[in-house]
């Protein structure tokens, strides 16, 4: 019994850990699209956060002036973001995309004239990684995220945002700000996400290291139901299915050993399953995706 306990536990830690950049991309799905607007350029901040924290952290030595830089670009590109669908109106889902493939394709260029490579960084020691601090920032940020969402006013702000506009606006609270404010805070915690990957999971950036784990947290924030404990939970939920195919891999029925490639697959099918409905309809804010007049 003890032994089973502790293969729970090991697994369910396992879980946590590789969560941990889902976690911190959710919460800046949460942050803007319970102000109102569509991201799904969730990918592209993290990439952005994972390559700034791994040159920073290769230059400098240190990881917390990497993320310390990885939030300052991750506000940059969301406020890039913000400025296309708050100021110009432009679609949200057509201008996530051009974040993403944006993303995808500078970071080649950059490392190319940092490192004349269009591969990896270089490899960070294990004294300049960080080996468990992630994983609290991520539980304090739930917890942060969850306060000030539901006992402060500008908590409140973003919601009624994202649910009615017009009555913050009539309130003499600017909807356009509280968008913008959202959309910002959203790069920054994304760019935490991958700043986890490149410095934590990983010791280095490599091209599309997010493996669609910014997709990942948006199908968390929807079985979630745009709330951040259940959003949490699904992220964990989501790590534990990643830790369990890595356990998996080598595993035989009989005679036969299981292609490898059905085991990786399956963090992404339950996400289909998640996002199919599979657990229960989500509602969204009612103003999601709706361009202010």
């Amino acid at each position: 019994m003890s032994e089973s306990l502790l293969l729970i536990f090991s697994l369910l830690l396992a879980g946590v850990r590789m969560a941990t950049p889902m976690i911190f991309a959710s919460m800046g799905g949460l942050m803007s699209e319970r102000s109102g607007v569509v991201n799904i350029a969730l990918e592209g901040f993290m990439l952005t956060g994972a390559f700034v924290a791994a040159v920073v952290a290769y230059y400098t030595h240190s990881e917390w002036l990497g993320w310390a830089l990885a939030v300052a670009a991750g506000c940059c590109i969301g406020a890039l973001y913000a400025f296309f669908v708050i100021e110009l109106k432009a679609d949200q889902i057509v201008t996530g995309t051009a974040i993403n493939i944006l993303t995808i394709g500078v970071m080649p260029f950059l490392t190319k004239i940092l490192f004349n490579s269009t591969g990896s960084t270089p490899g960070l020691p294990l004294e300049d990684r960080f080996s468990f601090e992630p994983m609290l920032l991520a539980f304090v940020l739930v917890a942060g995220v969850t306060y000030w969402f539901y006992q402060t006013h500008s908590g409140l702000w973003v919601q009624f945002a994202g649910e009615h506009p017009e009555a913050l606006e009539s309130a003499g609270v600017s909807v356009r700000k509280v968008r913008w404010f959202s959309v910002i805070i959203s790069g920054a915690f994304a760019a935490l996400g991958g700043a986890s990957l490149s410095t934590f999971l990983a010791s280095s950036y490599s091209p599309l290291m997010t493996g669609g784990r910014g997709f990942m947290a948006l199908a968390a924030l929807i079985f979630g139901r745009w709330k951040p404990i259940p959003t949490f939970a699904a992220c964990v939920f989501f790590g534990v299915t990643d830790a369990l195919q890595i356990r998996l891999q080598g595993v035989s029925i009989g005679d036969m050993v299981v292609p490898v490639q059905f085991i990786q697959i399956l963090p992404y099918v339950v996400t289909i399953i998640a996002l199919a409905g599979f657990f229960g309809k989500s509602e969204a804010p009612k103003s999601l995706g709706k361009v202010l007049e």
